[in-house]
């Protein structure tokens, strides 16, 4: 099965809070004030973007697919 990028990342984060033991975003957070996933934010280049994953005070997790470019993605 070949999954989009945005599918893909969210089932492999599902699988790591699986692994962990830790409350999904929608677990932990049913608004997705503070945990979730596609979270609005500004890039370092300027302009708007997307953290795939995203917590507050925590972490922004950004996944690319194959042959993507992670310094593109954070410009």
């Amino acid at each position: 099965m070949e999954l989009k990028e945005r599918s893909a990342a969210q089932e492999h984060f599902l699988d790591l809070c699986r692994v962990f033991d830790h409350p999904t975003p929608a677990a932990a957070d049913p608004t997705g004030e503070s945990f979730c996933f596609e979270k609005g934010a500004a890039k370092h280049g300027g302009g708007d973007g997307f953290a795939d994953v995203w917590k507050r005070g925590f972490f922004g997790w950004e996944y690319k697919g194959k042959h993507q470019n992670l310094d593109a993605a954070f410009d």
